[in-house]
C-alpha cells in the first residue's frame, strides 16, 4: 500500500514537470529574436570561464530591460606595434568591449557577429587596432604583452608557492623539525614530500632521485597550487591552459634530453637484439616516441583541468537553461544540479593532486628512461665495489 502511494505520488510529481517545462516552449514560439538573444547563453558562460581574459569577471547584473552591468576586477593592458609604439592602460577603458579606447578595440562575441569577422581569426578578448572611425585597420600589428588573468594568477600561485616554502626552510634552518617533531605547515608538507621522494623520485631514479627530487616537487607543488587556486569562484582555470601545459611540458622535454646519454640514443637508433627488418618499423616508432611523451603530458594536464571546470559550470547552467523555460524546471532543476556540483567539486580537489602527482610521477619515468644507461654502469660499479 506504502509503495503505491509513493509511486503515485512520483508519477503526480512528474506530470508536474512534464506539464510546466514544456508548456513555456509551447509559448516561446511567438517570441521574437530580441528575446531569444536575452536568454541564458551556457555557451558564452562556459568559454568565458575556460578561455583567458583581460579581467577577473564576478558577477553579472541583470536590469529590468535585460541590459547587463558586468563586475569585474580590470587588469593592465599592455600593446605594442611599430607603427604606434608601446601603450599601456587598463582592461576597463574597454568598458567591457562596448566601447574603443586610443584607437584599439576588445573584440567580444556579438562583435565578431556584428563586423562578420572570421572566428578561425578572430577570438573574443582579443584586441585589435582600429582607425578614428573604429573600423579594423590590419595594417597595424599588435604584440599583446597584457597581463591576463591567467598570467596574473600564475604569478599569485608563484609568490604564494614561494613563499609558503620560504617559511617552511626558515623553520628547518632554525632546527624545528630536525631536532623536534614539525609543527604546523610542516606537518601539512612533510608527508608530501616524503611521498613524492619515496614513491615518485626513488623508484624511477634510483641513485639519482636527489638529483632530480628538487625538479620534480617544484613541478608537483606549482601544479596542484594552480589546481587548487582554479577551484576558487571566480578565479581563472590556468593549468587549463594549453600554454601553461605547453610550457611545463617543453620544461620537462628539455630536462629529458639533457639527462639522455649515448646509452639511451642507441636504444632508439639501434635496438639490440631486434631483427634487422623490425628496426625499419621500430627505429621511427621509438624516435616519435620522445616527442610524444612531453606531448602526453601537456595534454594529459589539459583535458583533465578543462573536463572538470566544464562539467561543473554545465550543472550550475542546467538551472538557467531550465528557468528560461519555465519558473518551476528551474527551482526543481536546482537541487540536483547544487548536489552534484557540490560532488564532482570535491572531485576536482581530489583530481588536483591526482594530476599534479601523475605529471610528475610521468616525468620521472620519462627522466628515469633517459638516464637508464648511467644508473645501469652505476648500478654495475656499486656492485663491483661490494664485491671487492
Amino acid at each position: 500500500m506504502f509503495e503505491r502511494r509513493v509511486k503515485s505520488l512520483l508519477v503526480a510529481g512528474f506530470s508536474v514537470f512534464v506539464v510546466s517545462f514544456f508548456s513555456p516552449v509551447l509559448a516561446q514560439k511567438g517570441t521574437t529574436h530580441k528575446e531569444v538573444k536575452n536568454s541564458f547563453n551556457a555557451k558564452e558562460i562556459i568559454f568565458g570561464h575556460v578561455l583567458n581574459n583581460h579581467d577577473f569577471h564576478i558577477i553579472d547584473i541583470v536590469h529590468d530591460d535585460g541590459s547587463k552591468r558586468p563586475i569585474s576586477i580590470p587588469l593592465p593592458v599592455i600593446l605594442y606595434s611599430k607603427k604606434r609604439g608601446l601603450t599601456a592602460f587598463m582592461s576597463s577603458r574597454f568598458h567591457h568591449g562596448e566601447e574603443n579606447y586610443d584607437n584599439y578595440m576588445m573584440l567580444t562575441s556579438e562583435k565578431i557577429e556584428e563586423l562578420k569577422l572570421d572566428p578561425t581569426k578572430y577570438n573574443a578578448q582579443d584586441i585589435v587596432a582600429v582607425d578614428d572611425k573604429g573600423i579594423i585597420d590590419p595594417s597595424v600589428r599588435i604584440y599583446d604583452l597584457s597581463l591576463t588573468r591567467n598570467v596574473v594568477q600564475m604569478l599569485i600561485g608563484l609568490a604564494l608557492f614561494t613563499w609558503v616554502m620560504l617559511v617552511i626552510a626558515k623553520k628547518y634552518k632554525f632546527g624545528q623539525g630536525v631536532t623536534s617533531a614539525p609543527k604546523g605547515s610542516q606537518s601539512l608538507l612533510e608527508p608530501v614530500i616524503t611521498f613524492v621522494r619515496d614513491e615518485v623520485a626513488k623508484p624511477n631514479l634510483g641513485s639519482s632521485s636527489d638529483k632530480y627530487l628538487p625538479f620534480l616537487l617544484t613541478i608537483f607543488f606549482f601544479i596542484l597550487i594552480n589546481n587548487i587556486i582554479g577551484l576558487i569562484p571566480g578565479s581563472a582555470n590556468v593549468t587549463g591552459n594549453i600554454a601553461f601545459t605547453a610550457v611545463l611540458g617543453i620544461i620537462s622535454f628539455v630536462v629529458i634530453l639533457f639527462s639522455s646519454d649515448k646509452h639511451y640514443w642507441v636504444h632508439i637508433f639501434n635496438p639490440p637484439d631486434v631483427p634487422l627488418g623490425v628496426k625499419f618499423i621500430l627505429v621511427p616508432v621509438e624516435f616519435i616516441s620522445v616527442f610524444i611523451k612531453p606531448f602526453a603530458l601537456i595534454i594529459r594536464l589539459f583535458a583533465n583541468m578543462v573536463a572538470g571546470h566544464i562539467i561543473i559550470i554545465c550543472l550550475i547552467s542546467l538551472i538557467f537553461i531550465f528557468g528560461n523555460m519555465s519558473k518551476y524546471a528551474g527551482w526543481g532543476t536546482a537541487p540536483f544540479s547544487v548536489a552534484f556540483t557540490i560532488f564532482i567539486y570535491f572531485i576536482e580537489v581530489l583530481v588536483a593532486f591526482i594530476q599534479a602527482f601523475i605529471f610528475a610521477m610521468l616525468t620521472a619515468v620519462f627522466i628515469g628512461q633517459a638516464i637508464e644507461g648511467k644508473q645501469h654502469q652505476h648500478n654495475e660499479k656499486h656492485a663491483d665495489s661490494m664485491l671487492a
